[in-house]
């Protein structure tokens, strides 16, 4: 991931712009991402070749947009369309804050028929915009890249078909549970260096959100949730024979020991030290070693 900052120097008005550019898949497919904060940087007249996909996180911003003006405030949602001509500036005193994302229009088609249309670019969807910026901070950072993946993909969906008028393809994949022992396979095979979502996707016909909606159908839960689940069960076998937390994240491809008490929390409720010294080879000597007599007095 490569990232560019530019801020204000003391003294002047804060001015911040940090661009990053997350990798989702092979052929050098990403994802340009922006945090913003300013207090009177107005744009100039652009345009962007992808959708573009903000949500406003602080004071308000006035957009100059198909012959109008969009006024944005904190919580909602803006989707702007590739190639249309806009300009952003402060809507009031105090500046403006955001994130923007910035999807070629084949992610937002990934569950629908056709590129969606959005009739009204501002949405107040309090729900998809916390679930966008969680998306944009993880995107953004050093988390799981498949999780990331998998969240960017049902995300850019939802929000085509709440707000963008296209028709959705059908949800039902066939062979969802064929489909779904294939991806497993994979992924217990690649456990140290898995896939990304598109590779997983891809040999088997189906886009990223196509692939989500088969395994969710089969297993409850999203491909990335399920290989969590399974380091967890081996790196449990690892605890028991006394490897250190450290050690058994390792080893089942969890990033550091960190993602493996995070994940291994959510799936035992107890951390592997607590687990390791709970069920680990010294516990079980302590327990089974027989108990000394008392000697008379």
């Amino acid at each position: 991931m490569s990232e560019r900052t530019t801020t204000a120097r003391a003294g002047r008005p804060r001015e911040q712009a940090q661009w990053a550019r997350a990798p989702l898949g092979p052929g050098g497919e990403s994802l340009d991402l922006l945090t913003a904060r300013f207090d009177r940087h107005r744009y100039a007249p652009h345009y962007h070749a992808e959708f573009t996909v903000g949500v406003c996180v602080g004071g308000t911003e006035i957009i100059d947009y198909r012959g109008g003006q969009l006024h944005v405030g904190p919580g909602t949602v803006v989707v702007l369309a590739p190639g249309e001509v806009h300009t952003g500036g402060p809507g009031a005193s105090g500046g403006y804050a955001y994130r923007a994302m910035y999807p070629a229009p084949s992610l937002l088609t990934e569950g629908t028929a056709t590129t969606p249309h959005f009739p009204e670019p501002v949405m107040d969807d309090p729900e998809l915009a916390a679930a966008l910026r969680a998306a944009h901070t993880e995107l953004g950072g050093h988390g799981d890249p498949l999780e990331a993946e998998s969240r960017l993909s049902w995300l850019l969906t939802a929000l085509a078909r709440r707000h963008g008028a296209a028709r959705p393809l059908a949800d039902r994949v066939p062979g969802a549970d064929h489909l779904t022992r294939a991806v497993r396979d994979r992924l217990a095979d690649e456990l140290l260096a898995p896939p990304t979502l598109a590779e997983l996707a891809a040999p088997l016909g189906l886009s990223r959100y196509q692939l989500l909606r088969a395994f969710r159908t089969s297993t409850g839960m999203p491909p990335y949730a399920w290989l969590a689940q399974h380091r967890v069960t081996l790196a449990r076998t690892h605890l028991e024979a006394g490897l250190r937390p450290a050690e058994a994240a390792a080893l089942v491809g969890f990033a550091d020991q960190a993602h493996l008490t995070r994940w291994f929390r959510r799936v035992l409720g107890v951390t592997p030290a607590a687990y390791r010294d709970s069920v680990g080879p010294q516990q079980r000597s302590r327990r089974g070693a027989p108990t000394r007599p008392r000697l008379p007095a």
